[in-house]
């Protein structure tokens, strides 16, 4: 058993959002993405899904993406990103899964080789804008509630048996000009030893750090950044 990574697949069948408006290297990016995904991942593999699966608006437009991650090998484990507008409640975004796919939401996962997994979305912290906007009294209270959606989802893994500690994040934890999130700390004391993030895109890629920091390995995985590739994150652990 392998454990990969992948973030910001940005699939469209259900609707039409072509990415290549974003570059080139976007063109035919599902297919890239599934020819790289077959050549590397098999069956018994796990993929960590980063957010930001779909554009669709509604669940009836995401169920064709779905299907496509579905269709490729490996069983995966998804998190909310900043364009699920789809993702509705707990249930009902279970009763549209495929069984391949599985989704981490204020709780946590323990993959079979005890590999335990953490996460949340998350948001921009104060003081880290996008599309040259003000950072807004919503924008801190989401960060705040996405704090404390860590926080539960590290408490559910300590009610657990697991080996070691994993994160997925969708939202960079740490930045590589020095801005530290409220995230990584927590990280720290939950002992986690992988993180993966997306979000980032294009020029933003240099922004997300990459590497180890106190203890933890983060792993940027848009899929612009990995050239469309599934990151192997490691080894299941044996006995």
């Amino acid at each position: 058993m392998k454990i990969f990574g992948i973030s910001d697949l940005h699939l469209s069948f259900g609707s039409d959002k072509p990415m290549d408006i974003f570059g080139d290297h976007w063109k035919d990016h599902a297919g890239q993405i599934e020819d790289a995904w077959r050549a590397e991942i098999g069956e018994e593999d796990w993929v960590l899904m980063g957010g930001d699966l779909s554009w669709a608006l509604k669940m009836a437009e995401v169920l064709p993406d779905l299907d496509f991650v579905d269709s490729l090998p490996g069983q995966k484990l998804m998190i909310k990103g900043n364009h699920a507008h789809w993702w509705g409640s707990r249930k009902k975004v279970e009763d549209l899964l495929p069984d391949s796919i599985r989704i981490l939401q204020y709780d946590s996962f323990v993959l079979p080789d005890g590999t335990g997994i953490v996460g949340t979305r998350g948001w921009n912290p104060p003081g880290r804008n996008e599309g040259g906007r003000g950072y807004s009294a919503q924008d801190q209270k989401i960060y705040d509630r996405e704090v404390q959606r860590l926080k539960l989802s590290i408490q559910d893994l300590g009610k657990k048996e697991h080996r070691r500690t994993w994160a997925m994040i969708h939202y960079p934890p740490v930045y590589s000009f020095g801005l530290v999130t409220d995230y990584a700390p927590l990280l720290e004391e939950a002992g986690v030893e992988v993180c993966l993030y997306g979000h980032l895109h294009g020029r933003d890629h240099a922004s997300g750090f990459v590497g180890e920091r106190n203890g933890i390995l983060y792993v940027l995985a848009s899929v612009d950044y990995t050239d469309f590739r599934p990151v192997l994150l490691g080894e299941g652990l044996e006995g």
